[in-house]
């Protein structure tokens, strides 16, 4: 991901959660906050009620892959944290892509496209 850096810290996702602003829909919750840095940091995290490792790395592959064909719509200064629900196990990725991008949306992070690009 070239704009974007991997969030891991743990107190990072705390503020986020308790000072950000959220979004959610049956598969995901997006919490997204201003960083003040020209980067976005990106974090996921897919609790054990998802499945066994092996589906949680599935699902948290598909949402990087997500975000990343679509990085170059996002505004730079992000710090954004997926949450995937359970229901995000079984859904396809073309729906997986639509709920992130959507939410992405609707918290400021991802530019209006043009009409006609």
């Amino acid at each position: 991901m070239l704009h974007t850096v991997s969030m891991k810290e743990n107190h990072l996702f705390r503020r986020l959660y308790s000072k950000g602003k959220s979004a959610a829909t049956a598969n995901l919750a997006v919490y997204v906050r201003r960083n003040g840095r020209k980067q976005n940091r990106l974090g996921f995290t897919v609790g054990t009620k998802v499945g066994k490792a092996v589906r949680r790395n599935k699902v948290r592959r598909r949402l990087r892959e997500a975000y990343r064909t679509h990085e170059d719509r996002m505004v730079p200064g992000w710090d954004v944290v997926v949450v995937a629900r359970v229901r995000s196990a079984f859904a396809p990725y073309r729906e997986l892509e639509r709920d992130l991008l959507r939410l992405l949306d609707k918290l400021g992070v991802c530019q209006k496209r043009e009409k006609g690009t």
